[in-house]
């Protein structure tokens, strides 16, 4: 049971840090901070998922890899002594855990591309894409249509 509660405060650990830097996680703080309060002041806990968001954005700013995990460890282990004290916590780890990072469904393939530009100037827009289906190239001086 121990390490099932392990893995599964890694698990929160991971998806609170990964939110932290998305859009979502202005939706997602509130639920956070209640989740881990407990009994105690749920302000107190925002506040300190809000900083902990500051030293990870920094982090990642600074190329500071340990620093990123640093943040991720600390929430690692405050998920696990919250799991420890209240086991019956777990549950509800898990639900909000499916509505904040839900779970691929089994079979699912989920493909990330990554795209990267070195030197050059580029005076327009660059766009990168696997595939543009009817686009209309035009050429300076022609026709839009003309080939």
């Amino acid at each position: 049971m121990e390490a099932e509660l392990t893995a599964l405060a890694a698990s929160g650990a991971t998806a609170f840090v990964g939110l932290m830097v998305t859009e979502a996680w202005t939706q997602a703080r509130g639920r956070v901070a209640r989740f881990l309060a407990r009994g105690e002041d749920v302000d107190v806990i925002d506040a300190e998922l809000e900083e902990s968001r500051e030293e990870l954005i920094a982090a990642r700013r600074d190329g500071d890899e340990d620093g990123a995990a640093d943040v991720a460890a600390e929430w690692r282990m405050r998920l696990r002594r919250t799991l420890r004290d209240n086991p019956e916590a777990a549950e509800e780890l898990r639900g909000l855990l499916d509505e904040l990072a839900p779970r691929q469904p089994a079979g699912t393939t989920v493909s990330v591309n990554h795209n990267t530009i070195n030197d050059g100037i580029y005076n327009g827009p660059v766009i990168m894409a696997h595939s543009i289906h009817d686009g209309v190239r035009t050429v300076p001086g022609q026709e839009p249509g003309a080939r």
